[in-house]
């Protein structure tokens, strides 16, 4: 495990904050060192260019900062403060001090851990009428949420076997190692055949207008109910990701909810949805998109055992997801098969 770059160290000095809090606790995700400071968060981000993003200069950092904070307000208002620059001056590294930036951060509320709904679920405390609420939410949110012929051009059938091929390409080196080859082949096989045999259907989604600008990253651990329902950390580097179909919207979290073994809650949302939206034909591209989001998360899963300073211990737990999604993923490739 390497050591952590200089400036993350600094940022878990409590002192350095404007409100000292008793402690700093550091969170890392693939994209982004966390910093849990009390009441509020604060998200750096990685200069790190994965190929579907690039963090690499402070200035492309500061803007994306800025993108996360407006996007992330549709549809959690009150977390998304905005963004601190940190300063550094006479070797002292400060929050919107004296000098010059060296990093920037999105400010956030702190939400309770309790009450989002990944640690809900694994508690049983998630209900049917928690997911009817979220899919009338989602629901509003998708009908009011923009499109135009560009980003409707993000439903055609030449961009979704880009992003398909795209997953493909970048899981190649984990083959035989979170992925079998007989599940590569598996899915791989089934993705193109439902793409050549149902392109009228994608054709039709665009003209029905159901290509938006959705969250982009819709999954358990993105909600929270606390003072309603909080869908927070939406995809804001890159637009190909956040642009889509609704069904493949719907499909993320009714795959993450087969994925903690909630089938039962999962088709309850996926009818609310349909209900409030009234979007029947979703249906038909449930399996489809699943297999897909479930695809994305083992892939981006299997992503962080290359990330050095990520210990052997984490990567351990990482390396059982990824293979867990890689094999839900399978599971929607078979005729019937709803999760």
């Amino acid at each position: 495990m390497a050591p952590l770059p200089e400036l993350i160290q600094a940022l878990l000095d409590p002192k350095i904050y404007p409100h000292p809090p008793e402690r700093v606790e550091l969170v890392q995700t693939q994209m982004s060192f966390v910093f849990l400071a009390g009441d509020l968060v604060y998200k750096v981000k990685k200069p790190v260019n994965l190929g579907y993003l690039d963090y690499t200069t402070l200035t492309k950092r500061h803007f994306f900062c800025r993108r996360e904070v407006e996007l992330n307000r549709r549809l959690c208002a009150d977390v998304y403060l905005g963004v601190v620059a940190i300063t550094g001056h006479e070797g002292k590294v400060s929050l919107d001090g004296p000098g010059k930036p060296i990093e920037y951060a999105v400010q956030m509320r702190c939400l309770p851990q309790e009450r989002m709904m990944s640690a809900m679920l694994v508690r049983d405390q998630v209900t049917p009428a928690m997911l009817a609420s979220m899919a009338g939410k989602l629901a509003e949110f998708h009908n009011k949420a923009e499109t135009n012929a560009a980003i409707s051009a993000f439903g055609a059938l030449d961009t979704i076997r880009q992003n398909t091929a795209e997953n493909f390409e970048q899981t190649g080196q984990y083959i035989g190692v979170t992925i079998s080859p007989e599940r590569y082949r598996s899915i791989k096989t089934y993705t193109e055949a439902f793409m050549a045999q149902n392109s009228s259907l994608f054709q039709r989604r665009i003209s029905e207008g159901r290509i938006r600008d959705c969250h982009g990253d819709l999954h358990a651990a993105h909600i929270c109910f606390s003072n309603g329902i909080c869908i927070y950390d939406c995809i804001e580097f890159n637009d190909r990701f956040r642009y889509g179909d609704v069904a493949s919207e719907v499909a993320f979290l009714a795959m993450d909810l087969d994925h903690y073994g909630r089938a039962d809650l999962s088709r309850r949302f996926v009818e609310a949805y349909v209900t409030a939206s009234k979007d029947q034909e979703l249906q038909t591209l449930l399996n489809f998109y699943k297999c897909y989001r479930a695809y994305v998360r083992g892939k981006v899963e299997g992503f962080k055992l290359d990330d050095p300073h990520i210990s052997k211990s984490e990567k351990a737990k990482i390396f059982t997801v990824a293979r867990d999604y890689f094999e839900l993923a399978e599971s929607y490739t078979s005729p019937g098969e709803s999760g």
